[in-house]
């Protein structure tokens, strides 16, 4: 057993998560929302789980199920969770729905639901000044951050005590989607007060001293905040009045509420803590193959108001410094656009929720190849069946290759991307990549076809020098030399993952047709479209790994 707790290193470029003292990519899933309350339920799912090359299962423990009576606990069931998930070596990711879950309440324990005098509600404020109750406690009022700090301690310190040394756990993600749902701000009589009372010198202090890096979103909602630059004003005479200023205001008390609940736990096991967030839907941001009802909307309150959207990621990043991070649930956004805003202020970026399709799986290469991610995970994987599982190729290579990606990572050597679907007009919505690597300028397109070119996702990983390793499917790379005229290439080899010594190794030689004749390196998709070309000098995809090594000629006089 190891003693090292799992944690973040940090690299010249970003972090990476160390579990047992080694880097580890986390092929995650996330269940069903109450999946991991039953031990039972998950018996049938672990075997399916471990068959598509997850290594690690983002699951719930919820407040009402872990204190189902005010101070007494109960662990049993989260026990043998932890147990059967060990014994299939699987790690855990936990996820504490304690006072909040997609902007509600509804996971907190029946005595804190049913005893609204010891623990308020949020009011929702309605046409003619009419007042609604919210299904979602106040964070306005101490009790239920106190009690849920309480049992989310006493959870921390019940996983040192069964997990310490094994590790089966490696992260913990305090709360879910908080924010507040249906106003952009809670209008009950405390909520009230502390809008009108003087914005905290630590926000005022800190948003100055970080004007220069802040995200733009916030920056041009804080006009009024730079022109007055006055102290000891409500937050409506500092940041304006609109929706904009009651989300700044929502964000820093919910970043508050999260931050004296992770501290609790955190003091007690350190292991990694982070928190998620609902995205926005339409707007500049959105992924147009989504529709926007899936998401919400873009006014807060549409989404959880103060829950830490771009906009308010640096009053998160400011007010909740437990946390090791803020992280993206990207169903209705635009996957790039949320991978580059959650690298904000070099934070580690971890998608603990996305689309569990094919469009979702081909993602998660951009995302560990460009943005450095410590892990994905697609939602609701538990109900899927392993023949439709879109992600069990993308995670059985990336299991194999894993060493590779990570030490490309540390050095900054690698680029993840993917090539969508034809759109039925047949025009491309995915131009073609340009990276330069050393001496090299490299091309990667769609792989040739004479009939319809498929989808295709993968990593380009430079080995040094004029070697490079190529993942994936449906794509083709070709290269030019920065200052030498020709380029030539070298070798091309098939590899095999080989699971006894699990290294890598050469199955065969590609020539020919499988560089169309030496201008590039093609690794195929797994059908390829012949269109009725009566010629197949298109083969199959069958490792999806390969070696390259190119060469330059100077221009030689007679």
């Amino acid at each position: 057993m190891s003693k090292d707790i799992p944690h973040l290193r940090a690299t010249a470029t970003s972090k990476q998560l160390i579990v047992n003292g080694e880097p580890f990519l986390v092929l995650g899933a996330e269940l069903q929302n109450s999946s991991l309350t039953s031990a039972a339920y998950m018996r049938g799912v672990w075997g399916k789980l471990k068959d598509a090359h997850i290594n690690t299962v983002l699951g719930c423990v919820t407040w009402e199920h872990i204190e189902p009576e005010e101070g007494k606990f109960d662990f049993a069931e989260l026990d043998q969770i932890v147990t059967d998930a060990r014994a299939h070596g699987l790690r855990l990711v936990l996820l504490w729905f304690g006072s909040f879950k997609n902007g509600l309440s509804t996971y907190a324990p029946s005595w804190v639901k049913t005893n609204s005098k010891r623990f308020p509600r949020a009011k929702l404020r309605k046409a003619g000044g009419e007042l609604a109750i919210a299904d979602v406690v106040s964070i306005f009022h101490s009790e239920a951050q106190q009690c849920d700090a309480r049992a989310f301690s006493k959870l921390m310190a019940h996983l040192k005590h069964i997990d310490e040394g094994h590790f089966t756990v490696i992260m913990v993600q305090v709360e879910n989607e908080c924010g507040l749902l249906g106003d952009s701000r809670d209008g009950s009589q405390a909520a009230e007060r502390c809008f009108n009372q003087p914005v905290p010198a630590e926000l005022m202090d800190s948003l100055h001293e970080r004007w220069d890096k802040l995200r733009p979103e916030l920056r041009q909602n804080l006009t009024n905040f730079r022109q007055r630059q006055a102290s000891n004003q409500s937050w409506a005479e500092v940041f304006g009045k609109s929706p904009q200023t009651d989300e700044i205001f929502m964000a820093y008390h919910y970043a508050k509420y999260i931050e004296g609940v992770a501290s609790a736990g955190k003091a007690v096991y350190e292991l990694p803590l982070y928190h998620n967030v609902w995205l926005p839907a339409g707007g500049d941001d959105a992924d147009p193959s989504m529709p926007v009802v899936a998401g919400g909307g873009q006014r807060p309150g549409e989404y959880p108001s103060g829950g830490g959207t771009p906009n308010v990621i640096d009053i998160w990043q400011i007010s909740a410094p437990t946390l090791e991070f803020i992280a993206p649930d990207i169903y209705v956004a635009d996957y790039i656009t949320m991978c580059t805003k959650y690298r904000h202020r070099n934070q580690a970026l971890f998608i603990p929720e996305q689309r569990r399709d094919e469009y979702g799986a081909r993602r998660i290469w951009a995302s560990i190849g460009c943005y450095e991610a410590i892990g994905t995970s697609p939602f609701g994987i538990d109900t899927v069946d392993l023949a439709d599982n879109s992600f069990v190729r993308h995670y059985k290579l990336l299991s194999q290759v894993s060493s590779h990606v990570l030490q490309a990572q540390r050095e900054h050597q690698c680029f993840g991307f993917f090539f969508d679907e034809l759109r039925p007009d047949g025009t491309d919505p995915s131009p073609a990549k340009m990276i330069s690597f050393g001496s090299w300028n490299l091309v990667i397109e769609r792989s040739f076809v004479f009939g319809r070119p498929s989808a295709g996702s993968g990593m380009v990983i430079h080995k040094g020098d004029d070697r490079f390793l190529l993942l994936g499917w449906g794509y083709q790379v070709s290269y030019t030399h920065r200052s030498a005229p020709f380029t030539g290439l070298l070798r091309f080899d098939e590899l095999e993952y080989d699971s006894s010594s699990k290294k890598l190794q050469k199955l065969r030689e590609l020539n020919g047709d499988e560089t169309r004749s030496g201008k590039s390196t093609v690794m195929p998709s797994e059908s390829p479209d012949y269109g009725g070309f009566p010629i197949a000098i298109t083969i199959p995809a069958r490792t999806a790994i390969a070696m390259v090594e190119v060469y330059a000629l100077e221009d030689e006089q007679d």
